[in-house]
């Protein structure tokens, strides 16, 4: 049996199972029954048991999610995944442990796969749709855009444009940036002179200390909001462009100080922190509040130098620092030059690479601290190409090239 009749089936039982429950609601059976009378759970699960596909043998459901796994390794085949743990919970737990996240298969199933660091290797592929009428940038999968749209969508950003701030908030869809939807994953906020930016995740950090603002975390008042949605944003990286007052010639320049990744990430032998789900539910009491000294940390934090040293101070020392590799000046063509590898067709300001900022007493090789963690550039009108890789998540270093949209007539 092929793959699309597999995925065929699945359709049919879920229908199936679907219209079962209905017809039993709407039975003789309920028809005199108060709302007091509540259904057993037997009810519910023999239903479930009666799938076809939900009494397969354990042996023989690992391997055909196995071999499914292994054959559709591209989107849009790969929702044949996705559409496997879809099915039932036994489903769901096998699907679990035989898809690996990126850093292992360099490949992107589920919505937390977005969370979790690139493949060490080679970069994932990406680029970026700008809609100008609408403020809102669109992050697909794949190499280039395709003729008929079939693109799959990663992430999508609005831009919101405040009186001494401009916010990115970032959802799952590109139809609902309600903060208070369970599609919302973070946000980029910018200073006034757009040259500083905030990275906020929804969920707290693995491994990193959380850094909490008291003035913008809570979003809502917790009864107003489902248990599900996260009530909090927490800071897990800042960006600076350093400024420009003499108007020399040059392209810009760049820090991302990762607060959610060690340093020692980039060294041997060291992980960065891997989110395995969403979080189900937030309690406030888990998370006080910071205190006058906590806040001024933050500050500290969020705001970083652009010309200080990753030893500069703890924190630096602890997170990871990136920078932009410098162009070389191209006499012939009268412009700024990097090597894109392709990926960049188009001359823009807004084109950059990182590389990680390490101090020589991290021991980081020569090699790594050469290779390029992201990069990003034009390719056409309102597209751009993302790449990146480990440590980076797909959702941050999202974030990362939204603050180049951002105006920036200091730093030009």
């Amino acid at each position: 049996m092929s793959f699309k009749s597999i995925v065929r089936e699945l359709r049919e039982m879920k229908e199936g199972i679907g219209n079962i429950s209905r017809r039993g609601l709407e039975g003789k059976h309920w028809r005199h029954r108060t709302r007091s009378h509540i259904a057993p759970d037997v009810v519910v699960s023999e239903l479930i048991q009666q799938g076809q596909w939900a009494n397969l043998p354990p042996e023989l459901l690992l391997d055909i999610i196995r071999r499914v796994e292994e054959s559709e390794t591209s989107w849009p085949d790969r929702a044949v995944v996705v559409f496997c743990a879809a099915v039932c919970k036994s489903w769901r737990d096998i699907t679990k442990e035989i898809v690996k996240t990126p850093e292992e298969c360099g490949r992107l199933t589920f919505p937390i796969s977005l969370k979790q660091p690139g493949p060490r290797e080679s970069p994932i592929q990406c680029f970026i749709k700008r809609d100008r009428a609408a403020s809102v940038y669109r992050l697909h999968f794949g190499l280039t855009p395709s003729e008929d749209e079939n693109d799959k969508l990663l992430l999508a950003a609005k831009k919101i444009r405040r009186a001494t701030s401009t916010d990115f908030i970032i959802s799952l869809v590109a139809d609902d940036f309600s903060r208070a939807s369970n599609t919302y994953v973070g946000k980029l906020r910018s200073n006034f002179l757009g040259t500083k930016f905030t990275i906020y995740d929804s969920q707290p950090p693995i491994v990193a200390p959380v850094h909490q603002n008291g003035r913008s975390s809570r979003r809502f008042h917790a009864k107003q909001v489902s248990p599900r949605v996260p009530a909090c944003n927490y800071g897990v990286a800042a960006i600076s462009y350093e400024l420009n007052v003499l108007r020399t010639r040059g392209p810009r320049r760049m820090h991302c100080v990762m607060h959610s990744i060690p340093v020692s990430s980039v060294q041997e032998g060291g992980n960065a922190p891997t989110p395995k789900s969403f979080p189900q539910s937030f309690d406030d009491k888990s998370f006080p509040s910071l205190g006058s000294k906590g806040k001024e940390a933050l500050k500290s934090l969020s705001s970083p130098s652009p010309s200080s040293s990753p030893a500069a101070s703890q924190h630096s020392r602890e997170a990871l620092m990136l920078k932009n590799k410098a162009p070389r000046w191209h006499e012939q063509l009268q412009c700024w030059c990097l090597n894109f590898k392709g990926r960049v067709t188009v001359a823009s300001v807004k084109n950059f690479q990182l590389v990680a900022a390490v101090d020589p007493s991290h021991n980081v090789p020569a090699a790594e601290q050469e290779k390029v963690i992201l990069q990003f550039g034009k390719i056409g009108k309102d597209i751009f190409t993302m790449d990146y890789r480990y440590p980076l998540s797909a959702f941050q270093a999202f974030a990362i090239c939204l603050s180049s949209f951002d105006t920036k007539p200091a730093c030009e």
